[in-house]
């Protein structure tokens, strides 16, 4: 009794300081001060996502439950006190059939809904729009393939550039801009090392490979800013390659889209010039 008085008064403890600490569940679009869940979904996958990590979590729960049950079952009924005279019982074939078969039909339980969600996120939709996503030492490059002829770069805002409102080491200068409730096509590779596309709050994770076009999907259903980070080491400043995504509604992205066509536009020209200037000269 002692004992479990003493864990009930350090879980109680643990609680308080965590709510002192303003400790929260989960956060939406960026980590949260001790966080201790997945980041707020903000796309059907994500959501999928969450719900296949709580179906996991019941499952450990159940699992832990019944082992603990077992051990204290055997320190119970089993100890040289309660029973001097141990068996010397080597077989028993019923309990070898149940703990053959019970592992089998829970792996199939989980194997199920991982392979199902394991399609979800392969299969890409019917996309709306698409997003080539390069990555590069040390920041990231997007280009609107079915939306015009232009790209630009994202980097990290700097601390004493930081904004009110801008998480220090997340926010950038340009943010990847899509549309609410559309299917967002992202074509991902890399420019010089492997690094890895990622924001939590939509559910995607992509490897950018060099010399290798890899893509992964999202559906945004929630306005606001949602914020990754490059999640493969690639170099001394892998810690400093940000994502941001701004989620707006369809007006507003076409007038960013507009603007972005005319900031953002590529001489094709200018880049032909440049390449051919830098090209060694002809062997006459």
């Amino acid at each position: 009794m002692k004992a479990l008085s003493r864990l009930a008064a350090i879980a109680a403890g643990a609680g308080g300081v965590l709510a002192s600490a303003g400790a929260a569940w989960a956060g939406l679009g960026q980590p949260t001060p001790w966080q201790m869940d997945l980041q707020d979904s903000a796309s059907p996958v994500m959501q999928d996502v969450a719900d296949f990590h709580t179906f996991l979590l019941w499952v450990i729960a159940v699992i832990c439950a019944v082992v603990l049950g077992l051990l204290l079952t055997c320190i119970v009924r089993f100890n040289a006190r309660a029973n001097p005279t141990p068996s010397r019982t080597t077989h028993n074939t019923p309990i070898e059939i149940i703990w053959t078969i019970v592992p089998v039909i829970i792996l199939a339980l989980i194997a199920v809904p991982s392979f199902r969600l394991l399609f979800v996120q392969t299969q890409v939709p019917t996309p709306d729009l698409t997003v080539k996503v390069t990555g590069k030492q040390w920041f990231w490059s997007y280009s609107y393939p079915d939306s015009g002829n232009f790209e630009f770069n994202s980097l990290m805002v700097q601390d004493k550039d930081l904004k009110p409102g801008q998480p220090r080491l997340l926010a950038v200068d340009n943010e990847m801009v899509v549309p609410i409730n559309k299917i967002v096509h992202v074509l991902v590779t890399g420019a010089d090392v492997i690094h890895s596309f990622a924001v939590p709050s939509f559910g995607i994770r992509m490897d950018a490979i060099p010399g290798r076009v890899n893509e992964t999907w999202f559906k945004a259903t929630i306005e606001g800013v949602f914020y990754g980070q490059c999640s493969e080491l690639c170099g001394k400043d892998h810690a400093f390659m940000p994502i941001a995504v701004r989620v707006v509604n369809e007006g507003d992205f076409n007038t960013w889209l507009n603007t972005a066509k005319q900031k953002y536009a590529i001489d094709n020209d200018a880049a032909h010039n440049a390449l051919a200037a830098t090209a060694a000269p002809a062997i006459r």
